[in-house]
């Protein structure tokens, strides 16, 4: 939940605010939490005292009100609102240099599928997430940060306003690689696709890039992309949740 009167966001969930206690304390403005939960969270509550910020035990209903949620398992953390700076050239520079792999997520849908995708991600060790700026629902949440279970902290937030010139940005310095569900090439070919574009022996940056589920990526986005890339199924149905499609390329991608 967004407190708009302080610009604050509520941070909840064990893993979340462990995760948010251990790598970055000096984010956390007020800490609320259950009694069962002090000896978790005593070096987070020091580290508060001794900055002056205040931390306070409080009931169950006092954390749903804060989070607007009754899944905060017993602990709340208020942090400043998150503003994502813009992606810079310098960003795909250090990407591309350092073989990192990202995520480039175009209308994925809604905070949940964020959450989850920044789990994968965190889990995969994969470096950034770009937010472009036509998604009005994919939002740096509560529920994202919740769902997400401490991989917020693991993970380089960008934004771009637009996902297509980003990705003809982008394509000149990484392999940015379109997941869409009726490419010729299958995710199989993953490995193939990035060993093409390896100079010598270390391997380039990866964007894996993800869209809607319902209407997937634009040709306009289509265009722009090094490779598109599907996952083959029984054709049940048309396609996976767009957050476990990302974690199979993630694993894919972690694997190469």
């Amino acid at each position: 939940m967004r407190n708009r009167l302080t610009n604050e966001l509520a941070v909840c969930g064990l893993n979340a605010v462990l995760a948010l206690g251990e790598y970055h304390p000096e984010q956390i403005n007020r800490l609320f939490l259950r009694e069962d939960r002090l000896n978790a969270f005593s070096q987070v509550c020091k580290y508060l005292a001794a900055k002056k910020y205040p931390y306070k035990l409080c009931d169950d209903a006092e954390l749903e009100r804060l989070c607007k949620s009754t899944h905060h398992q017993g602990v709340a953390a208020m942090i400043e609102e998150p503003s994502p700076p813009p992606a810079a050239e310098a960003d795909l520079d250090l990407w591309a240099a350092e073989g990192k792999t990202g995520l480039v997520l175009h209308e994925v849908g809604n905070d949940h599928n964020l959450g989850a995708m920044v789990r994968a991600a965190a889990f995969f060790d994969a470096h950034f997430v770009i937010l472009g700026g036509e998604d009005q629902e994919s939002r740096i949440s509560t529920s994202a940060y919740r769902v997400a279970e401490g991989g917020m902290e693991h993970v380089t937030f960008r934004t771009v306003r637009s996902t297509p010139a980003f990705l003809r940005a982008a394509s000149k310095r990484i392999v940015t690689i379109g997941a869409d569900p009726r490419a010729r090439r299958r995710i199989r070919d993953l490995g193939g696709i990035i060993e093409d574009q390896r100079v010598g022996s270390r391997r380039p940056g990866i964007a894996l890039v993800v869209g809607n589920e319902e209407t997937g990526l634009s040709p306009e986005i289509k265009e722009q992309c090094s490779a598109l890339v599907r996952i083959p199924g029984t054709g049940n149905i048309e396609s996976l949740n767009v957050a476990q499609a990302a974690a199979l390329f993630l694993h894919e991608c972690f694997e190469l």
